[in-house]
């Protein structure tokens, strides 16, 4: 499913417009974006959870040249599984 199919979905089953479907959706992707910007946790109970995970600096090597280079630390957004969502789509928690 993408953006378009969920705008059409919540269309249809929230008997919205086109117009208000896409400002929910909108809405809910903006303040998402902005909490994990501000470092916020995002929990939907049984869906998900999104957070931001720190790295330091590391020293890495240029994969071309041999060379050292330092690497600056970053923030990445995560995005984890919820139990709930985990059973939906039939998890057996065997690792690969």
């Amino acid at each position: 499913m993408n953006k378009l199919e969920l705008i059409q979905e919540l269309k249809k089953r929230a008997d919205l417009t086109r117009q208000e479907a896409t400002a929910v959706v909108a809405i809910f992707i903006e303040d998402l974006t902005n909490a994990l910007a501000n470092g916020d946790r995002v929990e939907i109970r049984g869906l998900c959870s999104f957070y931001v995970k720190d790295y330091k600096s590391y020293t890495g090597r240029n994969p071309k040249t041999g060379k050292k280079v330092q690497v600056p630390g970053k923030k990445l957004p995560f995005f984890k599984c919820g139990k709930d969502l985990r059973k939906r789509v039939d998890y057996k928690g065997k690792k690969r």
